[in-house]
């Protein structure tokens, strides 16, 4: 072996051995600090009811001729799981649910209540514009109005009408 293959050698045994050993360090110190840590997570509550929750048993399984009573499934009530439902009734009801949104705040250049220089190159073109625009959507240079402000589920009666309230504010 040369005096050049004894260096190369030696060098790679020094590298090597500071490479292991840096590793051998960072393992420990994550070790230490893995330990401090889950100590103080250990008396968490919610985690101690989340792992509760994970290991629980999936299923409880009834035994003829044993009290199966805690196994009963409790109805649902209509009362606990029903959605409440807003009933619109007038063109006010209408621009407060669906239109104020944009209108209100000027979105997506939609022209704010009162801003008489906004509206009326619209009111020109004429209410009948103005209500399709309103129930069928329209995108313009200006802007964008979704078909019934998003709000699909309203009539277009009901949308005619908060189309008038709109420009009477």
């Amino acid at each position: 072996m040369s005096k050049q293959d004894t260096h190369f050698f030696n060098v790679f045994s020094i590298v090597l051995g500071l490479l292991v050993g840096f590793a051998i360090l960072v393992f420990a110190l994550s070790r230490y600090i893995g330990q401090s840590q889950n100590a103080s997570l250990q008396n968490e509550p919610l985690l101690q009811q989340s792992v509760a929750g994970r290991v629980a048993s999936p299923a409880r399984v009834a035994v003829a001729g044993q009290d199966n009573s805690a196994l009963t499934i409790a109805p649902v009530t209509a009362t606990s799981a029903a959605a409440v439902a807003v009933v619109l009734e007038n063109g006010e009801q209408v621009y407060e649910q669906a239109c104020k949104t944009c209108h209100g705040a000027g979105l997506l250049g939609a022209p704010k209540p009162g801003d008489s220089a906004a509206w009326q190159p619209r009111i020109a073109q004429g209410k009948a514009k103005l209500y399709e625009h309103a129930v069928k959507g329209f995108t313009g240079k200006v802007g964008t109005m979704p078909p019934k402000g998003g709000r699909t589920d309203i009539s277009d009666d009901l949308i005619h009408q908060a189309v008038d309230h709109l420009i009477a504010l």
